[in-house]
């Protein structure tokens, strides 16, 4: 009767079910957990939002003679990311990498108004500052976008910052927010330029049709 009288309690609100053995956990949490947690960065990183930044970055971008995105270390993916996004919708936009550590290679190849789009968490690698400084005295605009705790510094070498909300449970980080402001980016460009985006799009099909790379 105990028994039966302490299911019957857990079924009634307010009280809930605790989580049981047999959940499924990942870092000892639930995965809705991590949900709610990713659903909660995106919609403060998003209400935190200013539509007129969103509309100058764009200016930028569309006046940029190049865009350059740069990402070090676990960001590197997200920089290749959104070279791959804006090379859909616009000419000359390229990643710094240093490919085969050759920064000085790569960087005599910007110039003044290129855009460079700096994606950024911590931990930072040493290179990053002088890359910076480069950018800065070539006259490169940096839009920026990065976590919180790093937005004050960001601000004093960017034209832009787009902060981004990412708390998450345990050691491993969260990119859901910055992969979702960069093609929120993407989206806001392609407003700005439907024809030419248009027309991009339209040269890529043709020279997939013609190469036959596509299924």
């Amino acid at each position: 009767m105990k028994l039966q009288a302490r299911d019957e309690r857990n079924r009634t609100q307010p009280y809930r079910y605790s989580v049981a053995a047999s959940d499924k956990v990942v870092l000892g949490r639930a995965i809705g957990e991590h949900l709610a947690l990713e659903l909660q960065n995106l919609a403060r990183t998003f209400e935190e939002m200013r539509s007129d930044k969103l509309t100058e970055i764009a200016r930028l971008m569309d006046d940029a003679p190049r865009v350059w995105f740069l990402g070090l270390g676990a960001e590197e993916g997200l920089a290749r990311l959104g070279r791959l996004l804006f090379s859909r919708v616009r000419h000359n936009v390229m990643q710094l990498g240093g490919s085969g550590e050759d920064w000085a290679s790569e960087l005599a190849m910007t110039g003044p108004r290129d855009v460079l789009i700096l994606l950024t968490l911590a931990p930072r690698p040493r290179i990053l500052r002088p890359i910076l400084n480069y950018a800065k005295t070539t006259r490169m605009k940096i839009i920026t976008i990065t976590d919180h705790a790093y937005l004050a510094q960001a601000r004093r070498f960017s034209a832009a910052v787009l902060p981004c909300h990412i708390a998450t449970y345990g050691p491993v980080p969260t990119h859901a927010t910055m992969t979702s402001v960069l093609r929120l980016l993407a989206i806001a460009f392609v407003g700005r330029n439907p024809d030419a985006a248009t027309r991009r799009g339209e040269v890529i099909e043709a020279i997939n049709e013609e190469l036959d790379l596509m299924e």
